[in-house]
């Protein structure tokens, strides 16, 4: 019997973040971006691909971090959600952490 095979970089249809809950959406192309935050309608979106590249399984999944951590800032109240530098280095350490956890099995 062989393993199931699971995917590297997970990245989920639905995350709570404070007291709401947003939808990830899977989006083909986001014109100008890899990823967005609507805080109005709560919807992550992660691009697949720019109108030239394709974004890796792991690009993804740190640019789903990425949004998050804008939502989370938000709800949070924080005058650092709109800071893209802050953001994009918190994100890609996270990114880090997540990927590098070892778990005892």
């Amino acid at each position: 019997m062989r393993a199931r095979k699971t995917n590297k970089y997970p990245i989920p249809t639905r995350v709570q973040v404070g007291d709401s809950w947003y939808t990830v959406d899977r989006a083909e192309v986001l014109p100008g971006c890899r990823g967005e935050c609507d805080y109005a309608s709560k919807v992550l979106s992660i691009a697949a691909r720019s109108a030239s590249y394709a974004y890796t399984s792991a690009e993804q999944f740190n640019t789903f971090w990425h949004e998050l951590t804008h939502a989370i800032l938000k709800d949070m109240g924080s005058v650092l959600e709109s800071d893209e530098k802050f953001v994009s280095a918190f994100a890609d350490r996270l990114t880090n952490a997540i990927t590098s956890a070892k778990f005892k099995e």
